[in-house]
């Protein structure tokens, strides 16, 4: 009864954040709407803040032997073209993230109102993260050199400022691309990892009709370079899903000068690490051979994006319970793979986490029509079910399997990645 009562609101809620997108370590507005509503159904609730834009809030008595966070990510997407786009920033909320807020938001009313929290053998703690949109690169860059972030992901700053200490396992939500006939969910999609790599390829300029003769055409090497690429892809892993995406990012050329100077960016995307510093390597090599072939240089500056995403299993067989158990909800999906990547891939190494996937959409997402069509399902349904699966969850973890890593170990993986 009670997600029935509090619909409304979070519809209108959602509709608003829908309507004011705001990019990552930017969501000022949506940070105060969100805290707006939760001091609204609990005037005594205590916020704890962290990077920026982010908070975490808790429900449930610190003594209590397991904490669990449930995660709602705030940014938007980059999207100018999209039918609801901020006119002045570009953001646009067409990756749902705007209803994992509201999921939050209802899971956290029922809770909260009907005092069902109390029922549960764990505390529960809601964490609004920002900064997932791997995006807005020179804005965090410069907040890095501020010192006022040290990573471009939302989780894994959250992670170096020890959000996620003192919790166990971590549930997120998400909505699933494309368009359903029947109310879906899904469990155990596990998603690629990715680096993020750019190459500037130096040549030497020289007047292009007079004495093309001594030159040392950077185009043409990066030319080469995406030659190599196409061709080397008869080499790579049909299992580890791999993605690859060259652009020319930088260029400053005419067409009476031979061009000297050319940067190609590239995403890399595989299922597992040890594949992704396989393929960067294969890569790297294709680069610098494409440029020695030119006689020319090439300079590699390699960012680690996010790292693949595993669900865990054991975790999601709470889930599934609950889905057999419930009435409202018609389809499951399990086992899948997309080589979309998210910063829940980090989180995972250092603890169980998944993330359960929710139908009721209309459009592509990431594009420029997507927008939510089952607003009773989203706000209102599906909230329903995951505090099933918390129920299920309650008094039934077994905690030895669960695992543990530090912030130190996801930092020394992560070098061991980008300088192999």
């Amino acid at each position: 009864m009670q997600f029935k009562q509090q619909y409304e609101a979070i519809k209108a809620f959602s509709e608003d954040i829908y309507h004011h997108p705001e990019l990552g370590y930017k969501e000022t507005r949506t940070k105060q709407q969100i805290l707006a509503y939760l001091k609204r159904v609990n005037p005594a609730i205590q916020i704890e803040e962290f990077s920026l834009t982010g908070f975490k809030t808790s429900l449930g008595s610190k003594e209590k032997d397991l904490h669990i966070a449930f995660i709602a990510e705030l940014d938007a997407v980059y999207a100018p073209t999209h039918m609801y786009a901020d006119k002045h920033t570009g953001a646009a909320h067409n990756c749902g993230h705007y209803t994992q807020v509201a999921i939050a938001l209802a899971l956290y009313q029922y809770l909260f109102s009907t005092k069902a929290h109390k029922e549960l053998d764990f505390r529960l703690s809601f964490v609004f993260v920002p900064a997932e949109e791997y995006l807005d690169l020179a804005y965090r860059d410069k907040l890095i050199e501020e010192g006022k972030i040290s990573h471009h992901g939302g989780k894994p700053e959250a992670m170096k400022l020890g959000v996620f200490d003192d919790i166990d396992l971590s549930i997120c939500v998400h909505a699933i691309g494309g368009e359903f006939s029947k109310r879906t969910v899904e469990i155990n999609c596990d998603l690629a990892g990715f680096l993020y790599k750019k190459y500037a390829f130096q040549g030497k300029a020289t007047h292009a009709g007079f004495d093309p003769f001594s030159a040392k055409n950077a185009y043409h090497m990066s030319t080469l370079f995406n030659t190599a690429i196409g061709l080397g892809r008869q080499q790579l892993k049909e299992s580890e899903h791999v993605r690859i995406n060259p652009i020319i990012m930088q260029s400053d050329m005419s067409t009476n000068v031979i061009p000297n100077h050319i940067v190609v960016g590239t995403d890399l995307r595989t299922k597992s690490v040890t594949y992704l510093k396989e393929v960067a390597k294969k890569l790297d090599d294709a680069a610098k051979g494409s440029a020695i072939a030119l006689q020319g240089n090439v300079t590699i500056d390699t960012q680690m994006g996010y790292l693949p995403f595993k669900q865990d299993r054991y975790l999601s067989t709470f889930a599934e319970e609950a889905f057999h158990e419930n009435d409202e909800i018609e389809e499951l999906f399990n086992d899948n793979f997309i080589s979309a990547a998210g910063d829940i891939g980090d989180l995972s190494f250092m603890m169980p986490c998944i993330q359960i996937g929710y139908s009721g959409f209309t459009g592509t997402i990431h594009g420029d029509d997507f927008i939510d069509i089952d607003p009773a399902f989203i706000y209102e349904i599906f909230p329903r079910f995951l505090a099933q699966t918390l129920n299920k969850m309650s008094g039934s973890i077994d905690k030895s399997k669960l695992y543990k890593r530090s912030y130190k170990d996801y930092k020394k993986l992560i070098e061991s990645i980008i300088h192999p």
